[in-house]
């Protein structure tokens, strides 16, 4: 048996985010195949805390713990950001905007939006990921009396990423990995929402 010595690159920072919602047919609440036209990409991430929620069975045989089954209901992305513009922040909300007047407060529903992301890494490394449906589920606007010298006042969105085919919360791609489709850079994953192994295809393809 041999040995192969591998050095993962280290993660250096997070990149853009990108977010385009989701443009079911009235009556419905998600279409996978259906996206508004123009993806959002923005540079106002400060940190990224993802969260899974598992649940998991054990199987019991012979008197014993025989396995565990452990399925992943959906991913919590809590995301610091400098900043966050308005009118995207209301709809993630569900909230009404009439003559400039924001309508907030009640038990809107809020819709299904993809979001991406991109890791960095040292040495020119990256990731990419797509999560075709998620919700803002939670989010603070918190805002403190200004000092002599400028600080940061960040918010905090919690985005909760589902099972968009109802087996899989996310698609990604890593450069790193002996099976990273060369070609893909960040303009070309970002350029639509990913959901199949076909779309990665038609883009190399393009």
């Amino acid at each position: 048996m041999g040995k192969k010595y591998k050095k993962p690159a280290v993660k250096e920072t997070v990149g853009s985010q990108y977010y385009v919602f989701n443009d079911p047919a009235e009556g419905v609440d998600f279409d996978i195949e259906s996206y508004e036209e123009d993806i959002v990409q923005t540079d106002t991430v400060k940190n990224i805390t993802v969260t899974e929620n598992m649940e998991s069975t054990v199987i019991k045989a012979s008197g014993k713990d025989y396995d565990t089954v452990a399925n992943t209901t959906s991913i919590d992305n809590n995301v610091e950001v400098v900043a966050v513009h308005p009118d995207d922040l209301a709809k993630m909300r569900g909230e009404k905007i009439v003559n400039g007047l924001k309508m907030g407060g009640s038990s809107n529903k809020r819709p299904f939006f993809a979001w991406g992301k991109v890791v960095k890494k040292l040495g020119g490394a990256f990731r990419y990921v797509w999560y075709p449906k998620c919700q803002l589920v939670e989010n603070t606007d918190d805002i403190a009396t200004s000092e002599e010298s400028f600080s940061e006042q960040n918010d905090t969105l919690t985005i909760r990423a589902y099972k968009f085919d109802g087996e899989n919360t996310y698609v990604e791609i890593d450069s790193e990995s002996e099976t990273f489709p060369t070609g893909i850079d960040e303009e070309k994953f970002f350029s639509k929402v990913i959901t199949k192994p076909e779309d990665i295809t038609n883009l190399l393809g393009a």
